[in-house]
């Protein structure tokens, strides 16, 4: 398979991911699509064996979305952005602190974007607390979920 090939894969996959901070826009499906084109382009047993995990991996993040509570976020008060920096924020952290950062990441950056606005510590976290409880927790399990999948599928395409 070529490098021009797998970066393609790999922008669809960082599409995916951006695209679960969008509202309307099938972030999990975009992410799932990429590795079944790439387990499709390889077709080796740990291609499929990518494929198979990711598959029950997303699966699970879908049906933990339908106990948690729906998105109200407009509701809540904050702009997009600040669901959006949080996002980036653990894009990033993901792939610096592997696992772990990806979680400190999103509440990190939603705590960050949150202060900015309104000026104050008190505010910012009351406000982040807020927007967690009005959908951010259903944003973060469905981002963290596709960002595991994207670590899984990078890990194997840089040591296979």
């Amino acid at each position: 398979m070529g490098v021009w090939q797998l970066l393609e894969m790999g922008l669809v996959m960082l599409l995916g991911l951006l695209g679960v901070l969008v509202p309307g826009v099938p972030g999990l499906a975009i992410v799932w699509a990429a590795v079944a084109w790439w387990a499709l382009s390889d077709a080796t047993g740990t291609a499929w064996a990518v494929l198979a995990g990711a598959t029950g991996l997303l699966l699970l993040a879908q049906s933990l979305k339908l106990v948690m509570p729906p998105r109200r976020l407009k509701a809540a008060g904050a702009p997009r952005r600040s669901l959006l920096t949080g996002g980036v924020a653990a894009i990033a952290g993901f792939f610096l602190l592997p696992v772990v950062g990806g979680i400190l990441g999103f509440l990190g950056g939603l705590y960050g974007a949150e202060r900015v606005r309104l000026g104050s510590h008190g505010a910012g976290w009351t406000s982040a607390r807020t927007v967690l409880r009005s959908g951010g927790y259903s944003v973060l399990v469905e981002l963290f979920a596709c960002l595991l999948v994207v670590g899984a599928w990078v890990g194997v395409v840089i040591w296979a």
